[in-house]
């Protein structure tokens, strides 16, 4: 008998835990999974975006690749909320530093979410809605990284749908308004959070820095996240 939902995720009800800790990238996914869950379980494969669950400190858990940009997100996340039950999608991705505070390898907290995006458009409201994160999963994000000794920088961000922008001058625009940094998936989660009724917080790490020379590899990327994974296992 077909047990599977969705046609985005190969899990069967019950094979994927209330919370999940969504990389946008699968391969990191399968990092996390490999390096830091005990006797994890690859539950998804479909499209190659890999998902496990695995338990951690004892409680289960799981971590599904997110892919890139708002409309990918926007299916993962809703399929994970409304088909599979999640509490709580926990985003670890990677962003360009728009401040000059911010620095290569900085752990940023999005505290909210501007967008260039008409994904709120669907829900008809009239006016403009500020997607923010969970404030207890932010609280507790916070306190983690203090008790590992990291920094956080705490603020807004933005997620673009646009990767190469034909407006040379944008990033200045969104850099005066005292944007932390730029990413492409946080908005989306944090509607949908809202939309369900559910939690979600997103964790990035600096992987360049848009007024910088500097940028990490494809392969640091994949790999070098280590204390953003290991304040979002704490959640």
């Amino acid at each position: 008998m077909e047990m599977t939902p969705t046609a985005h995720n190969g899990a069967n009800k019950g094979e994927i835990a209330k919370t999940v800790l969504m990389p946008g990238d699968p391969l990191r996914a399968k990092y996390i999974a490999e390096t830091y869950l005990e006797n994890p379980v690859k539950v998804t494969s479909v499209r190659n975006m890999l998902g496990f669950t695995g338990t951690y400190k004892g409680k289960e858990l799981s971590v599904m690749g997110g892919g890139m940009g708002m409309p990918s997100m926007g299916i993962y996340s809703y399929e994970l909320y409304h088909f599979y039950d999640v509490d709580q999608i926990i985003r670890i991705g990677s962003a360009g530093a728009l401040q000059d505070h911010v620095k290569l390898m900085d752990v940023v907290i999005a505290m909210g979410a501007c967008t260039d995006s008409n994904y709120a458009y669907q829900y008809g409201l009239p006016g403009t809605f500020a997607p923010t994160a969970d404030y207890e999963l932010l609280v507790k994000a916070v306190k983690a990284a203090e008790k590992q000794g990291t920094k956080v920088v705490v603020g807004n961000v933005l997620s673009s749908d646009i990767f190469y922008h034909h407006d040379s001058g944008v990033n200045d625009k969104w850099r005066s308004m005292g944007v932390l940094a730029v990413e492409m998936e946080t908005a989306a989660l944090y509607m949908n959070a809202a939309a369900a009724g559910k939690k979600a917080l997103c964790l990035l790490t600096i992987s360049d820095l848009i007024y910088g020379e500097e940028k990490l590899s494809a392969l640091e990327r994949q790999l070098g996240f280590g204390k953003m994974m290991e304040i979002a296992l704490e959640l």
